[in-house]
């Protein structure tokens, strides 16, 4: 009865031949693994780098939205200086008037 040799006793060779397969197979995984470790972290760093451009833009959006109200209470406030300045214009004018009928010098 023939077995192929695998009730036979190994010998140094095939043990050597086995270690070395061993040894290709382990390397040939090991740099598999390594290629897919390094493939996942490249992916992380560019999710990483996408998640921080959308908080950059979400943040900048949120101040640009903040400076635009500021502007418009900016130019509320102007505009009321500027209605508030024709005002106090106008009644220096009337009270320069009142004294000129009165012969009153102004103040200084």
């Amino acid at each position: 009865m023939d077995d192929n040799g695998l009730n036979s006793p190994a010998t140094k060779g095939d043990l050597q031949d086995l270690a070395q397969q061993l040894r290709s197979e382990f390397r040939s995984d090991l740099q598999q693994l390594r290629s897919e470790f390094r493939s996942d972290l490249q992916q992380l760093r560019d999710d990483l780098k996408e998640a921080i451009r959308d908080s950059q833009t979400e943040v900048l959006k949120g101040f640009y939205g903040y400076i635009e109200s500021l502007q418009i209470k900016l130019k509320d406030t102007e505009s009321r200086e500027d209605f508030l300045r024709q005002r106090i214009n106008v009644l220096e004018s009337r009270v320069l008037e009142v004294e000129r009928r009165l012969n009153m010098p102004p103040r200084p």
